[in-house]
């Protein structure tokens, strides 16, 4: 059976899931304006959607997995479930009201509240007890203030330069954490062409994260050098044909290897190589 998978048909998150399948061993589509693409070789087909429709999809079962935001599966209230984080489109959920009106989380009780996000909100606001107005609006929710319709707003914000140039400031508690996501049906007995997929993608977050690091060092530094390289379960080490030396290699996080290098030829590592993971399966 052909594995459907929805995936978003346009955007910088249609553009990231597009790389990361590819990265996977995924065909994906070459003109945007096809919204299908049949994989024989790996059996699935994939279905190009509006990020918001989705966890729709997929909740009803007409789709057997999706990658869509955290934000828009719970904002969708469709029957489907995060089953794989995937480590890129990474926003928050933030209360933003105007510089001048210095607004606290506490005050919110009686406001009117635009988003774009009104499930998302609405969930929060009954998690925290607070009775407000939820002004429903579609994208662009940043001028509801200046226009009178909404005393703050509830938005998904990446670096929070569109609501400087606004005039607002962000206040309150992180409403969510989103990134984007593989979803499936709530309770789906899930089949093997799931959990490949699944493989796959996570195959390509560890690839992302982490690259192979060379090095040789000495017997007697071996140890203080394998400490700052513990690897994932543990570092290979091959004797040299050079008297008490050994070569070593491990995978270190990406974003850890300059210090890392740098500490290694301290102890006494030499010959030191990084090369990067184009994918895995731990």
């Amino acid at each position: 059976m052909t594995l459907r998978i929805a995936v978003p048909n346009k955007g910088s998150l249609a553009d990231s899931s597009a790389q990361m399948l590819r990265e996977a061993g995924y065909r994906q589509r070459t003109d945007q304006r096809d919204l299908t693409l049949l994989d024989p070789e790996n059996d699935v087909e994939f279905y190009y959607l509006r990020p918001r429709d989705i966890a729709v999809y997929v909740g009803s079962g007409e789709l057997e997995a999706g990658i869509t935001g955290r934000d828009l599966l719970i904002d969708s209230g469709a029957p489907a479930t995060e089953i794989s984080a995937l480590d890129f489109g990474k926003s928050t959920f933030r209360f933003a009201g105007p510089v001048s009106a210095k607004f606290e989380e506490k005050d919110l009780s009686g406001k009117r509240i635009a988003t774009a996000y009104p499930g998302l909100l609405a969930q929060y606001l009954e998690k925290a007890g607070v009775v407000a107005e939820i002004v429903r609006l579609d994208g662009a929710v940043e001028s509801s203030i200046k226009l009178g319709v909404a005393d703050v707003i509830a938005d998904v914000v990446s670096t929070g330069g569109t609501l400087r140039a606004a005039g607002l400031s962000i206040f309150g508690n992180i409403l969510l954490q989103s990134e984007a996501i593989l979803v499936e049906r709530n309770g789906t007995s899930r089949n093997k062409a799931v959990e490949t997929l699944m493989r796959r993608l996570n195959g390509v977050v560890i690839a992302r994260q982490y690259v192979l690091v060379d090095y040789d060092v000495k017997s007697s530094d071996l140890e203080r050098a394998c400490e700052l390289t513990p690897g994932i379960e543990s570092p290979t080490i091959s004797p040299l044909q050079k008297s008490d030396w050994n070569a070593v290699r491990a995978m270190v996080k990406r974003s850890d290897v300059n210090r890392i290098m740098d500490e290694l030829w301290e102890v006494g590592a030499r010959g030191i190589l990084v090369t990067d993971i184009h994918a895995c399966r731990l």
